[in-house]
């Protein structure tokens, strides 16, 4: 399970992405990265920051680890910036924590990294149709001389419009735009990591997320989206175990 904390303080936004993710001190002492259910996409972009930041990790690749963290609206009171205010307002109760990782900087070319570390980063992002890896906002980070993939929210498109799993299975992966194009070769790791994705491991992730998360977005209404958390689990799984059956159509 993941660990459950509570928020302590609100520390200062961060807007590199578009989501107003924000720095916060917990009751652990630790202190977090918090992405909010009141962002735009909602709680789905969370539900794709567990299911992928776990994958990743079951498959060696380093992810900052995860919390559950509990918001009280009244902790962003007083900060001053509106949006703030409206977006802790609109987030209450369980949100998603990502361990701060102090001194990172962006990952760039300059930064060697081993081709097997770099293979198996683009085959979780083939897997998973992440199209947020690319030169201009990397979504790595270095610290401590290692690589650290961050920021899945923009992984799983079928969450957000519940289409034909054979299409999206199918679908082919844009590795011409991937920012580890040419440094780890996904072919090399395909057959070790496709074993290593089992329903068991499918089913044991999407067992962190939280229910609530998983439930039809009434603000999104869509007649084919799962009717309750078990159906959406049992779902997810489908959607990941046909494509990953269908990996000659997506690998290069």
């Amino acid at each position: 399970m993941l660990a459950r904390i509570s928020a302590t303080a609100y520390l200062t936004p961060l807007r590199e992405g578009g989501s107003l993710p924000g720095l916060m001190e917990a009751s652990d002492s630790g202190t977090y990265v918090v992405k909010f259910t009141g962002a735009g996409q909602g709680p789905k972009a969370l539900v794709a920051e567990i299911v992928v930041g776990e994958l990743g990790r079951a498959l060696g690749i380093r992810v900052p680890d995860l919390a559950l963290i509990d918001v009280d609206p009244e902790v962003g009171r007083l900060e001053p910036d509106q949006e703030v205010q409206q977006l802790i307002t609109a987030s209450p109760g369980t949100n998603l924590a990502m361990d701060f990782l102090p001194g990172s900087v962006g990952y760039d070319r300059l930064f060697t990294v081993p081709s097997d570390e770099a293979a198996r980063i683009v085959w979780l992002d083939a897997l998973v149709a992440n199209v947020d890896r690319s030169a201009r906002n990397t979504n790595l980070l270095i610290w401590h001389s290692n690589l650290w993939a961050i920021d899945h929210g923009a992984c799983l498109r079928f969450q957000h419009a519940w289409g034909s799993i054979e299409a999206f299975a199918r679908a082919p992966y844009n590795y011409a735009d991937h920012v580890l194009r040419g440094v780890g070769d996904p072919r090399q790791v395909h057959r070790q990591l496709q074993a290593l994705v089992t329903p068991t491991l499918l089913d044991s992730v999407l067992t962190l997320v939280p229910d609530e998360w998983l439930t039809p977005d009434p603000r999104r209404p869509d007649p084919r989206a799962p009717a309750d958390a078990a159906a959406a689990r049992d779902t997810y799984r489908d959607y990941l175990s046909t494509r990953l059956a269908a990996a000659a159509s997506w690998l290069p």
